[in-house]
């Protein structure tokens, strides 16, 4: 008997010293991980492809907003820029965009995620800054580095969401737009503008866009956003990723390919 309550003791200080490592860890643990802490919260809805989190649906919002002013840049430059690797840049952007944008709004339409149709103030403020360049050279400068600091605000966005995402159609979003954002970023260095001091002085701090929409309300359907077009037509020719042929093959397919046979809606 003295030996069983012994037995007893050492089992109930065990089951107790195991409590008090393990209670810091699960208690800390969503403190110390954005993603799992808003994993956790009522943000996140159920869909068929799995959890939707607020960490989601802001990367979608952001892909969106991405082509809402990076197009009209892409155009600009095209019209303004004599220099043969700023329009080879800008050519990039146009097609790269103009295909995330379309599967932005593809997989927001099937998880009745509402986007916006308007860059950012601050989008607009950058777009601005473009326009108010004197001269050609001050306007490609300004042009290339720009859109090169945003693009490397988003590319850690990107990996993370990538890593974390339970959802299948966010995470093939996130495999393309990171493609297309490398591919972006190596062609804007590649126009010999970019002025890596001041990107690297300035990569600590900042976002590229506000955070993502509420979650979508059952039932309720958001309108379908519009696609994101330059205003004219300009003639492009390069393909979404990547910046040289073969190197990184994508085999990306159009996005209606991709769930065509779960009732993709027919977004043109």
């Amino acid at each position: 008997m003295r030996r069983s309550k012994g037995s007893v003791l050492v089992a109930v200080a065990v089951v107790g010293t195991i409590s008090v490592l393990a209670y810091p860890v699960f208690y800390s643990y969503p403190n110390r991980n954005a993603t799992a802490a808003a994993a956790l919260t009522g943000d996140t809805v159920t869909t068929q492809w799995g959890p939707l989190t607020p960490s989601d649906r802001d990367l979608l919002i952001r892909v969106r907003l991405a082509g809402l002013w990076e197009l009209p840049a892409g155009q600009q430059a095209l019209e303004r820029s004599g220099s043969k690797s700023v329009r080879e840049a800008a050519d990039h952007l146009i097609v790269g965009h103009t295909d995330l944008d379309k599967r932005s709004r593809v997989i927001a339409a099937k998880l009745g995620v509402e986007l916006p149709n308007q860059p950012t103030a601050e989008q607009q403020g950058w777009l601005d800054q473009m326009t108010a360049s004197k001269t050609e050279a001050e306007y490609n400068k300004t042009w290339a580095n720009l859109l090169r600091a945003a693009h490397g605000k988003i590319f850690p966005a990107i990996a993370t969401v990538r890593n974390s995402t339970r959802n299948t159609l966010i995470r093939q979003l996130a495999s393309d737009a990171n493609q297309t954002v490398l591919d972006h970023i190596t062609i804007l260095e590649g126009t010999g503008e970019v002025d890596f001091a001041t990107i690297a002085d300035n990569s600590v701090s900042g976002t590229a866009s506000p955070t993502g929409p509420p979650p979508p309300e059952p039932g309720q359907v958001p309108p379908a956003a519009p696609p994101a077009l330059p205003s004219t037509n300009p003639r492009v020719s390069s393909v979404p990723s990547p910046t040289t042929p073969g190197l990184v093959p994508t085999g990306r397919p159009d996005p209606e390919e991709i769930n065509k046979d779960q009732g993709l809606p027919q977004v043109q």
